[in-house]
Parts: C-alpha cells; structure tokens; sequence
C-alpha cells in the first residue's frame, strides 16, 4: 500500500457510502475483514455483516458530505483524517481517524475508526 492507492481507497469509501449499492461496499472490505466503528466497542466482522451493518440504516442522499485525506502509510496499514458532516441536522460535524490494514488486494481486513462530534462555535 502506498498514499495515492489509500487515498484512491478513501475516496473509494466515500463514493459507496454515497451509493449505498451492497457490492460497492462490499469491494472495499476483505471476506474477513474486522470493521470498528469506534474504539474498544466489538467490531462487525465479516464483508457480508459489514455490507448489511452500511445498508441497515443509510444515510439520506445528500444529507452529508465527508472527505477524507491520507497522512501516513506503514506497509499494509494506512492512517487518515477527516470530516463528516450533516448540514441539514443542525449542522452536525466529526472529526474522524481511520486506521486500516490492507490484504494483498487493496481491500482493508481491518477497519478502526476513531471519531468525536465537534462542538458548534457558540458551544465551544
């Protein structure tokens, strides 16, 4: 694994969670893969659990945006940040790091995401 193929998977990421097509999801993700949707919570294992856990409550077409950048690569394991946000639910945003470890193929066999909902200005 190299950046430019981990940024091509974030962006990969991103397009499926957009299309929330089963087999787009599912290209992602290794037949093993170990999915952690935050730390020290158990994780969703298996890319046909993972592709059902996306697909069982989607997000709106259009009610989010999210982007995603490579900062690190260590031979099979890239490290990203990023934003999710939701505009129209109160202009909800979090600040993600996504750990992932990559088979052979590209797909990621294992998937940690660390995230914090960010305050709003009069919060803060």
């Amino acid at each position: 694994m190299d950046r430019a193929r981990f940024q091509d998977w974030l962006d990969r990421y991103v397009a499926a969670w957009r299309s929330n097509d089963g087999a787009t999801i599912g290209d992602l993700f290794s037949e093993d893969v170990v999915y952690s949707y935050r730390p020290y919570s158990e994780p969703v294992r298996g890319r046909a659990a993972v592709v059902a856990d996306w697909l069982r409550n989607p997000d709106a077409p259009g009610s989010w945006e999210a982007e995603y950048r490579a900062v690190a690569v260590d031979g099979d394991t890239g490290v990203s940040v990023g934003e999710s946000r939701y505009p129209g639910d109160g202009g909800k945003a979090y600040s993600n790091v996504f750990i992932v470890r990559f088979d052979g193929e590209g797909r990621a066999r294992e998937f940690s995401e660390w995230w914090v909902q960010k305050a709003k200005p009069q919060d803060a």
